[in-house]
């Protein structure tokens, strides 16, 4: 019976009656050269074509910003009876300094923190459910990023660009943006075991001119004729040094990375220069190094780049342990504008309806006070502790179902009680949105076939319009 069905396996040949896995329809489409080559899902018709994931790194409060508890009034400064492990010690319950009021049609409570952003929340969905492995920021960023919290694994950009290229061959397919690095560094957009031309490029916002910004971007030594001929005679050599190497997928991956480079010299230039803009829109971002991050995002999206990440700052600039009111009003003042403006923006231009955006930090934070540690925290018993029990994050655009909540978190705000939804669900949705069947989206590695998801993950259909 082995032998029967491996032959009638060759008679159908790789598709088959039963049409191809993702790891054979992957092949099929992506080019050896030019494995950037824009294609389509071969799952699902796709209700987005491409993503924008804004990651306020270091881990919001959800209590404070998407997910009121006004229980947290009534508790303030008694001990209450939800006890959860927490990375350090919490004691009672600590009300939200800010006020929440409805928004939109669907009528959205959104702290005052987002008021701009919270005009939006009628093409919004807000999961309000969120749950992750553990309370630390290394292994939940890369758990958030690359589905899983310890081993290297490609990261969520680099399974859709991989999966689907780019619609723009002369810009990256994955860009990040970030003023500094926060914490993990690159890893939070490597490329794992897929082929290098996958990982994201990273790009330091915090410079501003385009030479900055990406080194090396003009070349004043050769004019473009003699650019092209070196480089031909770079790829004869690496050619030969590949042969003997046998197909070296850092060797290859550097070729592409040089031939990117040189295609990069025409384009990159024009993304990156917001001057390029009308001042009505520039005004419509806003100053600051977040807003400029937006707009980059929004001409890169538009040149055809398939997924953005923007990071909010160096290190964890959401990470308050101390003096939340102060520093929360701080950083939300940072972004508010920016994101409402990227929202506004790329829904007026008809973009809105297939770009998925996604906004997230790694966790959310304790409704409980975190008390004094010394060599930890300020002593100043007005932050919160880390909280991957539950947490909020929200999606527009790209097929989600706008106005609407799923799941939730109890009465104070600890623990995801409702239609709970972990990281690897949400990936799986993702995936969905993108035209993908998360456990068919595959790469072979090490004999196994591995997929962003792992062995787990389910797709919530409820977010999906």
């Amino acid at each position: 019976m082995g032998m029967g069905m491996l032959a009638m396996g060759g008679l159908f040949g790789e598709k088959g009656i039963f049409g191809p896995t993702g790891a054979q329809a992957a092949a099929e489409q992506i080019s050896g050269t030019n494995p950037l080559a824009a294609r389509k899902p071969w799952h699902f018709e796709p209700k987005a074509k491409r993503v924008i994931h804004i990651f306020l790194n270091g881990g919001s409060s959800h209590v404070d910003t998407f997910d009121p508890k006004p229980e947290l009034d009534k508790w303030h400064g008694k001990e209450i009876p939800v006890k959860l492990a927490t990375e350090r010690k919490t004691g009672a319950a600590y009300r939200s300094p800010f006020k929440f009021q409805k928004y939109g049609k669907c009528g959205m409570d959104v702290s005052e923190l987002f008021a701009k952003t919270a005009a939006h929340v009628d093409d919004m969905c807000f999961i309000r459910s969120m749950h992750a492995d553990v309370p630390n920021h290394e292994p939940s960023l890369l758990l958030m990023n690359c589905g899983d919290s310890r081993l290297p694994r490609p990261s969520m950009g680099s399974w859709i660009t991989y999966g689907l290229g780019t619609e723009n061959q002369n810009l990256p397919g994955f860009v990040s943006l970030c003023p500094g690095y926060p914490i993990q560094e690159s890893q939070n957009w490597q490329s794992g075991f897929l082929p290098g031309i996958f990982q994201g490029t990273y790009i330091d916002t915090r410079k501003q001119k385009i030479e900055d910004l990406i080194e090396n971007i003009r070349n004043d030594r050769l004019t473009s004729p003699e650019q092209v001929q070196e480089l031909d005679l770079l790829r004869k050599l690496n050619a030969e040094h590949l042969q003997r190497r046998q197909k070296d997928a850092q060797i290859e991956a550097r070729v592409q990375s040089f031939e990117l480079a040189f295609r990069m010299q025409m384009d990159a230039t024009d993304a990156f220069d917001i001057s390029r803009e009308p001042q009505a829109i520039r005004e419509m971002y806003g100053p600051g190094t977040q807003a400029r991050q937006c707009l980059i995002a929004r001409r890169l999206l538009e040149k055809g780049v398939r997924f953005v990440q923007l990071w909010h700052g160096d290190g964890q600039p959401w990470d308050n342990h101390d003096d939340i009111e102060v520093q929360h009003r701080k950083l939300a003042r940072e972004c508010d504008q920016g994101i409402a403006a990227l929202l506004t923006d790329l829904k007026q231009r008809g973009m809105l309806q297939d770009t998925l955006v996604i906004c997230s930090g790694e966790f959310g934070r304790t409704p409980t006070v975190e008390l004094p540690t010394p060599g930890s925290n300020a002593g100043k018993v007005n932050g919160r502790d880390h909280n991957h029990h539950g947490f909020t994050l929200w999606m527009a655009g790209g097929g989600v179902k706008g106005g609407s909540v799923y799941g939730a978190t109890d009465e104070f705000g600890f623990k995801a009680t409702e239609n709970p939804v972990h990281i690897h669900d949400l990936h799986a949705t993702i995936l969905r949105l993108m035209g993908f069947d998360h456990e068919k989206f595959t790469y072979r590695y090490a004999g196994r076939d591995f997929r962003l998801t792992d062995v787990h993950g389910h797709v919530v259909d409820a977010l999906i319009a």
